[in-house]
């Protein structure tokens, strides 16, 4: 299926998902990812604020600070982005495309810093390849450091798909976690 028709049939599928779909599905995946030990490893960690019924963050967020990691969340700059570290929720303030991101008070960080990544999808293949919304925002900051073993997809189970037709600058997640499963692309699946 091309990448466009995907997309829409996906994003619809997501919108259609009630609160308390969204709210146990956020949960199992965020309890997954907590659970691993790439995540207890991590000194740095980026996360994503959710629009649109995306798996929610905030569990893997207080659990990070809990923790005493560091925590960066991405913000749109231009045509790019860059990612600043947060003490809190309260240093999230709405910006680009309706997302919350960093204050531009706080410090700014390079994604190299990060240990773990977690990226938000529309579509996952279980080869580790990624749809987004389209802009490429992800693709850019991340091509550097994709098959470092850092950058995690998180999705509803229905979001991973057997095959995604992938393009050169897409770039591959390491792991994907869905309610279900956790899916190891270059290496064993669990």
């Amino acid at each position: 299926m091309p990448k466009r028709s995907l997309r829409q049939l996906l994003l619809a599928k997501r919108k259609a998902l009630s609160p308390a779909e969204i709210m146990g599905g956020s949960h199992a995946v965020q309890r997954k990812f907590i659970a691993l030990e790439e995540f207890a490893a991590a000194r740095v960690v980026a996360l994503y604020a959710a629009v649109h019924n995306e798996v929610d963050t905030k569990e893997v967020m207080r659990e990070a600070l809990a923790s005493a990691k560091v925590l960066i969340y991405p913000a749109v700059c231009g045509e790019g982005l860059v990612f600043r570290r947060i003490s809190g929720q309260a240093e999230l303030r709405l910006g680009a495309f309706g997302i919350m991101e960093p204050d531009t008070a706080c410090e700014e960080l390079v994604p190299q810093e990060a240990d773990i990544i977690v990226v938000p999808g529309v579509a996952f293949d279980i080869g580790g390849k990624r749809i987004g919304y389209g802009k490429g925002y992800y693709d850019r900051a991340l091509h550097r450091l994709e098959g470092e073993g850092k950058l995690v997809g998180f999705c509803f189970d229905f979001q991973l798909v057997e095959e995604i037709m992938g393009e050169p600058h897409d770039v591959k997640m390491d792991m994907i976690i869905t309610e279900k499963r956790v899916v190891r692309p270059r290496a064993s699946n669990i």
